[in-house]
C-alpha cells in the first residue's frame, strides 16, 4: 500500500463507491434493502477515508525524514572539517608604537645632557595556537621588533665611550619568542617543552600593553634580565587550590656577552643559529593567585653556570654562576591597581669574566667593562581606574623604577654611573577594550652628584586581540 500513490487510492475509492451503488441499484425498489445498502456504503466510505488519511500521513512523514537525512548528509562533511581544523586553531596579536622625548648623555663621561625625540615601532607580536585534543596543544609566538631586520648602525656611548657599531638587528629583529608543545592531562599537572618563557620577572607574565601602566616595559627589569626571557628546555606546571607552580630545566646564559649596563641580560643566547647548552639552568616559581587576572603574590629562583656556554671556552675556567631571586605582588581590586617587584642577583667570578671578555677578539666590551658581583632592581606602580567613578575609561598612575647592576663588585669600587631611578606619572586611555593610548612624564636620577636629573616624556599606543 505504501507504493500506491494518493491519486490511485482516490480512484480505487471512487470505483468501490460506484460498484456499491451499481450493485444496490437492483434492489432499489425495496426501501428497507435500499436503506441498508446506503448505510453499508456510508460505513465503507468512512473506513476508506480514514485509511486514506493514515496512508497520506505516513507518506508525508517518510518524505520529511528522507529530506532531513539528505540535508544532514550534505552538511556533515563541512561540519567535521570545521571542528577538526578551524575550531582548534587560535590566533592572537599585540603590539605598540611609542614616541619618546628624553634628555640623554652622549657617553658615560658626559655630564651635560641634550634632548632627543624618537619614534619607535616597538614591537608587533603574532601568536598561533592549535589544540590537537583535550590534552595536547602547541603555540608559536613571533615578535617583530623596531620595524624589521637587516644590518643596523648603532651608537654606543655607555660601553664603548661613544663609538658606532654595526649590528645585524635591522633597526630591529624578528625572533621566535615562544615555540612550545604542551601536554596537560589535568589542571594540577602539565608539561611543556620547546622554546618556553622563563617565569623570572613579571614581564614574562605581563608583557602586553594593557598589562602594565607605563608606556614602555619597566626599565628596572631591563637592566638585569632579558626581555620576556625565553629559553629552550622543558618544564612542568600546574594549579592546585589557587597555587600556581612551575619548574624548568633550560639552556643557560653565555657570559661572553655580560655587560656593565644590563648585567647578565645580554648573555641571552639569541645571536646564533645554535644555542650552547653545556651549562643548563634551573628555574622554580610559586604564585598564589593570578597576576594576569588580578591579585597575586609570588616568588621565583634561577640558578645556572654560564662559562660552559662561551664560544671561546679556553678564555675562562671559572663557573660564572648566576643566581636570581624575584619576589612580586599585585593587588587589583575594583578601581585600585598596585603592583611591585624586587629582583636580586649574584654573579660568581665576575672579575674573571670581565678580564676574559676584554681579551676576547671581536667582543669589544670596552675599557669600562666592570661587572657586578651583585645586582638589584625593583619597581612599584599604582593606578586608579576612573571608569569606576565616571564614564571615561581612563586609568591614572604613578610609577617608580630603580636599578643598580653594579650593587657590588669583587674588587675595587663599584661606579654609581649605572645606578638609576625613574619616577613618573601618566594616564592610560581605552577607547575600546582592545586598544590603549598612553602618556607618561617623569624624571630620571643618576646616583652621581655631578650628573643632573633629566626629564622624559613618552606617548604610546598599543593593541591586542584574539580570534
Amino acid at each position: 500500500m505504501k507504493s500506491i500513490s494518493k491519486h490511485a487510492k482516490l480512484n480505487m475509492l471512487a470505483l468501490a463507491i460506484a460498484c456499491a451503488f451499481s450493485s444496490s441499484a437492483v434492489s432499489a425498489s425495496d426501501p428497507e434493502a435500499l436503506a441498508a445498502a446506503i448505510a453499508k456504503q456510508e460505513a465503507e466510505l468512512t473506513a476508506l477515508k480514514t485509511q486514506l488519511q493514515q496512508l497520506a500521513q505516513q507518506q508525508a512523514l517518510a518524505t520529511s525524514q528522507a529530506d532531513q537525512v539528505a540535508v544532514t548528509s550534505k552538511q556533515k562533511p563541512l561540519g567535521d572539517s570545521q571542528t577538526s581544523h578551524w575550531d582548534k586553531f587560535s590566533f592572537k596579536s599585540y603590539g605598540s608604537v611609542i614616541y619618546t622625548s628624553d634628555e640623554y648623555f652622549d657617553n658615560v663621561q658626559d655630564t651635560s645632557p641634550e634632548r632627543r625625540s624618537r619614534f619607535d615601532l616597538e614591537r608587533i607580536v603574532t601568536e598561533f595556537g592549535y589544540q590537537f585534543n583535550d590534552e595536547w596543544d602547541m603555540e608559536v609566538e613571533i615578535e617583530y621588533e623596531h620595524g624589521g631586520t637587516g644590518t643596523a648602525l648603532e651608537y654606543d656611548g655607555f660601553d664603548e665611550f661613544g663609538e658606532f657599531e654595526a649590528e645585524v638587528e635591522a633597526g630591529g629583529e624578528v625572533m621566535i619568542e615562544k615555540a612550545q608543545i604542551r601536554y596537560r592531562p589535568s589542571d594540577a599537572f602539565g608539561v611543556k617543552f620547546g622554546n618556553i618563557h622563563l617565569p623570572v620577572g613579571l614581564s614574562s607574565t605581563l608583557h602586553k600593553p594593557s598589562q602594565y601602566l607605563t608606556v614602555q616595559r619597566h626599565k628596572s627589569e631591563a637592566a638585569m634580565l632579558p626581555a620576556v626571557w625565553n629559553e629552550n628546555g622543558i618544564g612542568i606546571f600546574g594549579e592546585v587550590a589557587n597555587f600556581h607552580y612551575q619548574a624548568q630545566v633550560v639552556s643557560g646564559l653565555n657570559s661572553e656577552y655580560f655587560r656593565t649596563y644590563d648585567w647578565v641580560a645580554s648573555g641571552h643566547q639569541k645571536r646564533f643559529e645554535h644555542v650552547n647548552a653545556d651549562d643548563l639552568a634551573y628555574v622554580i616559581r610559586l604564585d598564589y593567585g593570578n597576576f594576569k587576572t588580578g591579585s597575586a603574590i609570588g616568588a621565583s629562583y634561577y640558578y645556572g653556570n654560564t662559562s660552559g656556554n662561551r664560544h671561546k671556552t679556553n678564555k675562562l675556567s671559572a663557573d660564572g654562576t648566576v643566581e636570581i631571586l624575584s619576589v612580586a605582588g599585585a593587588f587589583v581590586e575594583g578601581p585600585w591597581i598596585l603592583r611591585g617587584q624586587y629582583l636580586y642577583g649574584t654573579l660568581s667570578d665576575s672579575d674573571a669574566i670581565t678580564q676574559a671578555n676584554k681579551t676576547t677578539p671581536g667582543l669589544k666590551p670596552g675599557n669600562f667593562a666592570q661587572l657586578g658581583s651583585k645586582s638589584e632592581a625593583f619597581f612599584v606602580e599604582a593606578g586608579v581606574d576612573l571608569s569606576h567613578f565616571t564614564s571615561v575609561p581612563v586609568t591614572v598612575f604613578a610609577n617608580i623604577d630603580y636599578s643598580n647592576p653594579l650593587k657590588e663588585v669583587e674588587t675595587g669600587t663599584a661606579t654609581k654611573r649605572y645606578e638609576n631611578t625613574w619616577i613618573s606619572a601618566g594616564v592610560n586611555y581605552f577607547p575600546i577594550p582592545e586598544i590603549v593610548i598612553k602618556a607618561e612624564a617623569g624624571v630620571q636620577q643618576v646616583a652621581v652628584a655631578s650628573i643632573p636629573d633629566t626629564n622624559f616624556f613618552a606617548l604610546g599606543v598599543g593593541y591586542q586581540f584574539s580570534l
